[in-house]
């Protein structure tokens, strides 16, 4: 069994990066003691492995926790999956290198845009995406996504509901007041997401916290602090029921 602190120098990933990856559940320390640190066997890392390689191919964490938590995922066939994207990647780079080399040689900017062409790896990473994808959380979401609805819209009303919970800071966050907004928040992401269950509520309260980007986003809407006042309230919200 390995520390964050270890698997973090032998990985290369930061502690704050597997912080965030154990709030949103994709890699999960196999225990954490009594003290609280997290402790990861030879089964997390090569789940990390797996991780680092989709991550390498651009994949969303999203898209990762639903292949890697797939009933019918199999390491070696992933694999296989993996090593053909890479091949392309690899062949895609050294069309790039070729052609930047020989508008260097001949001092000429050519009009010439096929060697930027993603469609073909774009093809394949939907199709393992579709291969692996189907929890029940990820069908859901991806169905939503198929609705006719504003994603820009569905992002400013998320923001007015932080903004909202925001303006309730003053209070704590156990407030009749405040628990009725984080019930709202769930109803949202439930309507237009998937369905957020009290686990993945709690996931999300941490990851608001966890990753920078959600952060500052969350506390420009509803001001400084929001973010980690949001979180509190999850938790007595998950907790109390």
């Amino acid at each position: 069994m390995q520390t964050v602190n270890q698997v973090s120098k032998l990985t290369g990933v930061s502690v704050r990066t597997l912080h965030h990856y154990d709030a949103i559940g994709l890699l999960k320390p196999t225990e954490i003691t009594e003290s609280g640190y997290r402790l990861y066997d030879d089964t997390a890392i090569c789940r990390l492995q797996s991780i680092l390689f989709f991550r390498e191919l651009q994949f969303s964490l999203k898209d990762i926790k639903a292949i890697l938590d797939s009933p019918d995922y199999h390491p070696t066939e992933a694999l296989d999956q993996q090593i053909e994207l890479l091949e392309l990647q690899y062949k895609r780079l050294g069309e790039l290198i070729l052609f930047a080399r020989e508008m260097k040689t001949k001092g000429e900017f050519k009009m010439e845009f096929s060697v930027f062409d993603h469609s073909e790896m774009e093809q394949y990473k939907e199709e393992v995406k579709e291969r692996w994808g189907k929890t029940k959380a990820y069908q859901e979401y991806a169905q939503k996504e198929k609705d006719p609805q504003d994603v820009a819209s569905l992002a400013d009303r998320m923001m007015s509901l932080f903004a909202e919970i925001g303006a309730l800071r003053q209070l704590p966050p156990s407030d009749e007041k405040v628990q009725e907004k984080i019930s709202a928040l769930q109803h949202f992401i439930t309507k237009n997401y998937y369905n957020c269950t009290d686990e993945i509520l709690s996931q999300l309260g941490q990851m608001y916290v966890c990753d920078e980007r959600f952060q500052k986003n969350i506390d420009t809407a509803g001001g400084d602090g929001t973010a980690k006042f949001v979180m509190n309230a999850i938790k007595i919200h998950c907790s109390g029921k």
